[in-house]
């Protein structure tokens, strides 16, 4: 199993890398013994959740995770997408399948800050190491140039084919003005592409409204240890938001794809959303 640094990983991370291990969508070497202990901490409350139909971060997780690799997959299968850059990919295993699964046909590139990029690349060199087509990079989401930009990143790849920028458990950190400025910057940098796709979980206070998710989003912040940002009353009101920073799309509800994600956990996919856009061209 990887070594890696605690300090240098937040706890969500810990939890996440565990849960898609847990769950077969992963390798061990992504798994951390903080994150196994943190799993099993809260593995008695979450199976007495699921037993009474009530939501939990396992079937959260999983839902924004699963409904993310399978828009990029149909993406990629169609032929719209061939390179993709994960900001933040943290211990996310996305990268490490989708580079085992589609090997030169996909470029994608695992972006972080220097602590968590340093652990992510001693996984990957336990797992066989980089190459051409599956690398890592220095990314900082909230600077608008220079070395560690979105724009820099994109600028090493091929400007002729489609390319995505995923974010996954990335925004509700941040309040509304510095999302939209995110946003705004992967607009620019996706508007080069023939494609420029978008895809991130968001939440919105119509799906986690009431006594019982109030309760829900308490022990979701108390896990992250600080505030999870609502930013959106409803979907509406998020697709507006993307589209003054230039990416058309919409936000998906996990439910409404189940059949295409057997096993979902309809009460933890109710409270998470998957944002699918594309980048105004001139962005």
């Amino acid at each position: 199993m990887a070594r890696s640094h605690p300090e240098q990983i937040s706890p969500t991370a810990h939890y996440t890398g565990y849960v898609w291990f847990a769950h077969g969508q992963s390798h061990e070497a992504f798994a951390t013994t903080t994150g196994r202990r943190m799993y099993q901490a809260l593995r008695v409350a979450n199976l007495a959740a699921q037993t009474v139909r009530l939501p939990t971060l396992d079937g959260m997780l999983l839902a924004r995770h699963r409904l993310i690799d399978l828009r990029l997959t149909e993406a990629i299968e169609t032929g719209e997408v061939e390179q993709v850059v994960e900001v933040a990919a943290g211990l996310s295993p996305r990268g490490w399948r989708f580079a085992r699964r589609y090997g030169d046909r996909l470029t994608y590139v695992e972006a972080d800050l220097p602590g968590m990029l340093a652990n992510k690349r001693r996984i990957l060199a336990e797992l066989g190491g980089e190459s051409p087509h599956h690398r890592t990079a220095e990314v900082d989401a909230l600077t608008d140039a220079g070395p560690t930009s979105i724009e820099a990143i994109c600028a090493t790849l091929d400007p002729s084919k489609g390319t995505a920028i995923i974010t996954e458990g990335l925004i509700n950190y941040f309040d509304r003005a510095t999302v939209i400025g995110i946003w705004a910057r992967f607009a620019r940098a996706l508007a080069r592409f023939p494609t420029g796709l978008y895809l991130s979980d968001v939440n919105t206070r119509d799906g986690n409204a009431g006594a019982l998710v109030a309760a829900f989003s308490w022990l979701l912040s108390a896990f992250v240890r600080g505030k999870v940002h609502i930013h959106f009353d409803s979907a509406d009101e998020a697709e507006a938001a993307l589209a003054q920073a230039g990416l058309l799309g919409m936000l998906l509800d996990p439910r409404d794809l189940a059949e295409q994600l057997p096993g979902l956990e309809l009460a933890g996919a109710g409270h998470v959303r998957v944002i699918e856009a594309l980048a105004k061209k001139g962005s």
